[in-house]
Order: C-alpha cells, then structure tokens, then sequence
C-alpha cells in the first residue's frame, strides 16, 4: 500500500513538471524610467536595489534553478507577481509624487523592521542579507527621495 501511495505520488510530482510558469519579464513601457534611472546614484545602492530588491520588485526578474521545479516555480511566481503589484522599481517614473513618497516610506519601514528582503529570499540568495551598514545606507537613500518627493508634493498643492 505504501509503494502505490509513493509511485502515485511520484507520478504526480513528475505530471506537474509540465505545468510551466512563464518566465518572461515584463516590458520596460515606453517613457517610464526605473528608480535607479530617476536618482541616479553610487553602484552601492544600486547593486543592494538589484541583489536584495529586483528579483520581485521589478521588471528585472532573475529566475533560478530552481524556478523550473513545480510546484515551487508557482509559489515563486505568485511572490514575484505580488511583489510587482506592491512596488515595481522599474516603473518607477510612473508613480505620482504622493504615491513614489508613500512607496519611498514603505521601503523604509519594510527595511528597518527586516521584513524585506524576505527570508525565505535571502535563504537561497545569500548575498541579499542585509548588514546594518547596508539597512542604513538604502534608508538613508530612500529618507533623502522621501524628502525630496515631499517637497515636489507641496510644489504641486
């Protein structure tokens, strides 16, 4: 009875290999700049966006090995799908000035509290851990956006 069970789900785990996630990343739409792009700034800050933010948040996505395997390829998927729709660096530019300083906001609270990167993300990508030195560097990166941002909103009012 054991065997069946086990060749059944064997079986099963090889079917669900054929149930592909699409792998392709979204387009750069046409006049939108990423973040990166609108505050151009030092390669630090950019390579800690690209190591421990892009895979989710951006049109950027480096899919791993173990993105082929199901049924973790569908869980990736769904973060990464979830991931966008909360924040996408690359669109950066479409962001109205309210919105890219709430963003901006989120950010620094999601860093500070060790919420992002998750995990379950830096588990596999090691060199997405954040030290301190870096937690502070990209806050202090986002608090002088935030501000700038806020001062762009009064411009507008």
């Amino acid at each position: 009875m054991k065997r069946k069970i086990l060749i059944g789900l064997a079986l099963v785990f090889v079917v669900i290999q054929f149930i592909r996630i699409d792998k392709t990343n979204p387009e750069d739409k046409p006049g939108s700049r990423d973040i990166l792009a609108f505050y151009p700034d030092s390669d630090t800050i950019g390579h800690l966006l690209k190591v421990a933010c892009y895979d989710c948040h951006s049109n950027h996505t480096n899919y791993p090995w173990y993105s082929n395997i199901a049924p973790v390829s569908w869980w990736l998927q769904e973060h990464i799908e979830d991931g966008r729709k909360h924040l996408n660096f690359s669109d950066w530019s479409e962001y109205p000035d309210r919105k890219a300083n709430h963003k901006l906001e989120e950010c620094i609270e999601m860093v500070q509290e060790g919420e992002m990167p998750l995990t379950s993300y830096t588990i596999a990508h090691g060199e997405a851990r954040l030290n301190e030195e870096d937690k502070a560097r990209l806050i202090r990166w986002f608090k002088r956006h935030m501000s700038t941002h806020a001062r762009e909103t009064e411009d507008h009012d």
